[in-house]
């Protein structure tokens, strides 16, 4: 545990990427085989489950600490982590601890079975004899919250520096459903067994933003575009007469869409389909909305079924008849992937195609090619009306590479929806906003059954305002609260701040009947007074 404090110590010290590389190489170079595998998995967010609530380590701690619990929540919400505010308020001991990390995490796999008492008695015994950060990284893993600034990418940098292994390859070998409580480092890293890679998916090419003009891509007839569907980015696996579901979050969800299982005998073993899980209700695309009644089920009911089927849009093709062609050239792929498409959906007579386009949910994403960007920007102005969020543009020859990359695939999205609501709700934000009010809710006008007008939420937001705008408005928050609620405190509707999201449907979980994606502010309305603030009805008038 010592070594991994101090490794975990080093990476939350320093911003520069090739600091944290060495540190990490060098942790991987003396850790035990065991610690190695843990740390990999806690890393690429395969952690153990919480074995204790957040409830009961606030009270625990605060009973260590011999301090109120109030006090403990208000210092909470001051430091805004709950680890970090256990480690600052436990008082130290010079007793000291050669566990291992692994130690440690079997320890605490196993304490979940175990009564409240022994979870309270265990807690005291570690949370004493550690120091302030490995206290701190002991009661993450205890949360099951470990997030630090380190990617899986450059956790993979990292250990391929250490053990001499390709990049590639260890992202590959990293994919999957493996379990740290059952796997050594050598089977996970060093060792070559075929049967491993069945199921395993590639892993997934991501575009970046356009920053700049789109014109300075240079000659449009070098790129492909096609629409930015909102969905689940998935790659298909079909291989041993089995398939294979996972999403991007590298989650394997076979089970979820079954509907998938017709792909078997249909589309030859040997096969990898990158392309993203639509809702495809009533024979034409749903919105993302239509598509969390499907995520996170544990069962999905033969009625959900026939209410919201799924499709699967096909982008690219990244193995064909068990070969690996990510090297390729996009356009060598799509080739590939078209004629695999006329196969399985091309049987015959426009009634037939219907029929088992019906019975096989694999629709083909149109690739586009243009002869000038602006004829690429009025297809993006489009977007909207054919429920995609922009434009994916490919360079025609590239090759589909591993991670985020600058320079062949770009994401091209539609200007955001923006509407001017009233701040009615402030939170405490997070990290080295901790101390400040940074997370808003948002009203808009509406008339009740009285004829009245009323101000109804509809949004959460915590992105968009500088930092010089974050403490203003902050100020003016704790000089203008109306009421706490624990954490939230509800404040003087005065001011009006533009929001802008990427999509919007009706919906049933939320009081304003409308659910908004990836809200934040554009900007603070300074202009604006609140009677000028738009309405619910304004915000219904959106949804396509």
């Amino acid at each position: 545990m010592k070594n991994f404090a101090q490794l975990i110590k080093s990476l939350d010290s320093t911003n520069k990427t090739n600091v944290k590389v060495q540190a990490l190489a060098d942790y991987f170079l003396v850790a035990s085989d065991k610690d190695k595998v843990w740390t990999i998995a806690i890393l690429s967010h395969r952690r153990p489950p919480r074995p204790v609530n957040t409830t009961l380590l606030r009270e625990w701690a605060s009973e260590l600490a011999n301090i109120p619990l109030w006090l403990f929540e208000e210092s909470y919400h001051i430091v805004g982590d709950l680890a970090e505010t256990i480690s600052l308020v436990v008082p130290s001991s010079k007793s000291s601890t050669e566990k291992s990390l692994t130690h440690f995490l079997e320890e605490m796999i196993a304490l979940k079975k175990k009564s409240d008492e022994e979870k309270r008695k265990y807690l005291f015994e570690n949370w004493k004899i550690l120091d302030y950060y490995e206290r701190f990284v002991f009661t993450k893993l205890i949360t099951g919250g470990f997030r630090i600034g380190v990617s899986q990418k450059l956790m993979t940098r990292a250990l391929s520096k250490a053990t001499e292994i390709d990049e590639d390859i260890l992202a590959y070998k990293l994919m999957g459903n493996w379990d740290p409580d059952k796997i050594t480092f050598e089977e996970l890293i060093l060792e070559e067994n075929e049967s491993d890679y069945l199921s395993k998916p590639y892993p997934f090419y991501l575009a970046y933003a356009i920053e700049d003009k789109v014109e300075n891509l240079g000659d449009v007839t070098e790129w492909s575009a096609e629409h930015k569907w909102d969905g689940i980015r998935s790659q298909v696996i079909l291989r041993n007469d089995e398939v294979f579901v996972w999403s991007r979050g590298e989650e394997l969800v076979t089970d979820k869409y079954p509907e998938f299982g017709t792909f078997i005998g249909t589309i030859p073993n040997g096969t990898v389909i990158d392309g993203e899980i639509l809702p495809y209700p009533n024979g034409q695309i749903g919105t993302f909305n239509d598509l969390q009644t499907r995520i996170g089920r544990k069962t999905v009911s033969k009625a959900l079924l026939n209410k919201v089927p799924v499709i699967l849009k096909a982008y690219d093709l990244l193995e064909w008849q068990g070969e690996d062609i990510r090297s390729k050239p996009f356009i060598v792929r799509r080739d590939l992937l078209e004629s695999l498409f006329k196969n399985v959906c091309h049987v015959g007579p426009v009634e037939a195609l219907v029929e088992k386009s019906m019975e096989i949910p694999l629709h083909l994403s149109e690739t586009m090619h243009f002869d000038s960007w602006k004829k690429v920007a009025e297809e993006r102005e489009r977007s909207r009306d054919v429920q995609s969020e922009g434009l994916m543009l490919k360079r025609i020859d590239s090759p589909y590479l591993v991670g985020r990359k600058k320079g062949d695939w770009w994401k091209w999205k539609v200007d955001p929806l923006t509407i001017d609501a009233v701040l009615t709700y402030a939170m405490r934000g997070h990290g080295r906003r901790s101390n400040l009010f940074t997370d808003y809710t948002f009203a808009l006008w509406n008339e009740n059954e009285d004829g009245e007008k009323e101000l109804v939420t509809f949004a959460k937001a915590y992105s968009g305002l500088t930092d010089a705008e974050f403490r203003q408005v902050d100020n003016w928050i704790k000089k203008n609260t109306l009421e706490r609620f624990g954490p939230v405190r509800s404040v003087t509707p005065h001011h009006v701040f533009e929001i802008a999201f990427e999509g919007i449907a009706l919906s049933k979980r939320h009081k304003s009947g409308v659910a908004t994606r990836f809200p934040r502010m554009l900007r603070w309305r300074k202009d604006k007074n609140i009677h000028e603030a738009n309405t619910l009805d304004d915000l219904k008038e959106m949804i396509p």
